[in-house]
């Protein structure tokens, strides 16, 4: 069968639509081109096939329910509850009164992401703390965002985020002291909680963990990128990826197409130690695959808009742990760093040799701190805290 020169133009603009977001990572790509004269395509293709069958990652799943958000979309999330013969978690006494249920912890995840990424933490406490993992609209198994479906879709915001976590919390967790955990985007969807909801943080929040995140700024990150190349990102980047998100099957192609260049950016990007296990890798590219380049594009423009450094004030009163990976490029560390400055009370924690998936890269520095974080609540005994911190690594 003949190619016409329409077809071809199609498939080529495939290819360069795939690869568009590789404007970030020269470097990864030059690393992938190295690893391409010494390991052969089909080669690499079976190592990924071996790895997604062999590794456990993901596969941890609980008591599931859906929470309809404000819109009506569909919201899944996950309960693992306390396990019956587990030493019963200290009960925090809430104004004076005890409170009606166990402290529940809820996990936020990020952009591009799903709940699966919080696997060793999940691993860990599993059994001995009530706990909620939730997938953002439009990721993982929530359902696309109704208010971006269609020609009259609105963009996502990180408010709306918030309200979703609200609506997940009235679902899954309605009444007791909650623990609220979030990642990059998730942190954001915490603050974005806490702005339009203050009175929820201060009578039933006990605890909070912001991980690799933000409280603004966000359009002033070079990605690790030199001037000129992060203001080229800055000017074109939105646009290509609204242009992308218009063909999003012709792109879709495209990036399996050119799928050892983006295993490349995944890496640079999430990772920042060289010896990190190939099958966490693979998971978090498989978490990274799984998002359509629509909804890439959906989320995109929110984050240069996010400024939430006000709404930190409400959580001056509650014990909050601040960590993120010192070499993160996305999220820099100096985004936590700046918001433990608006909360001089909280816990700075800055993981050495980490990128922007420290709780995949690092787990066990994550989990510990999370577990110091919830025995300094009341949530679970220090004896049983410990035990967690040994179960992720």
């Amino acid at each position: 069968m003949a190619v016409s020169e329409a077809s071809t133009d199609n498939w080529r603009r495939a290819g360069l639509a795939g690869a568009a977001i590789g404007v970030l990572a020269a470097g990864a790509a030059a690393g992938m081109a190295v690893e391409r004269l010494t390991v052969g395509r089909g080669m690499r293709q079976k190592a990924r096939l071996a790895l997604d069958a062999s590794a456990p990652y993901g596969s941890l799943r609980g008591a599931p329910g859906k929470a309809p958000a404000d819109d009506g979309t569909a919201l899944y999330y996950e309960v693992d509850e306390v396990e019956s013969d587990a030493p019963a978690p200290r009960r925090r006494r809430l104004f004076g009164r005890k409170a009606p249920a166990p402290v529940t912890v809820v996990f936020s995840h990020g952009y591009c992401l799903g709940q699966d990424s919080w696997h060793f933490q999940r691993a860990a406490l599993r059994g001995l703390i009530r706990t909620v993992y939730w997938d953002q609209r439009s990721h993982g198994r929530s359902e696309r965002g109704l208010a971006q479906s269609g020609p009259d879709g609105v963009p996502v915001a990180i408010d709306q985020l918030g309200r979703d976590l609200k609506a997940v919390i009235d679902a899954a967790a309605p009444d007791g002291p909650l623990v609220l955990v979030g990642h990059s985007m998730g942190g954001m969807t915490i603050m974005a909680l806490a702005d339009r909801y203050p009175e929820l943080i201060r009578e039933r929040v006990v605890g909070v963990a912001f991980v690799g995140t933000s409280a603004g700024k966000l359009g002033e990150v070079n990605y690790g990128l030199p001037t000129a190349g992060v203001n080229v990102v800055r000017r074109v980047l939105p646009g290509v990826l609204k242009a992308l998100g218009a063909q999003a099957e012709l792109v879709e192609r495209g990036r399996r197409a050119t799928a050892d260049l983006f295993a490349g950016l995944i890496k640079k990007y999430s990772f920042s130690s060289r010896d990190v296990d190939p099958a966490v890798a693979r998971f978090a590219e498989r978490m990274i695959e799984a998002t359509p380049i629509d909804v890439v594009a959906e989320f995109y423009p929110a984050f240069a808009e996010h400024d939430k450094a006000a709404a930190l004030e409400v959580f001056r009163e509650v014990p909050v742990l601040a960590l993120a990976g010192d070499r993160d490029l996305v999220t820099p560390s100096s985004h936590t760093e700046a918001i433990a400055d608006l909360l001089p009370d909280a816990e700075l924690v800055i993981v050495p040799d980490a990128g922007h998936l420290v709780m995949l890269e690092h787990p066990e520095a994550v989990t510990d701190r999370l577990a110091d974080l919830l025995v300094k609540v009341g949530a679970v005994p220090a004896t049983e805290a410990a035990k967690a911190g040994a179960g992720s690594s």
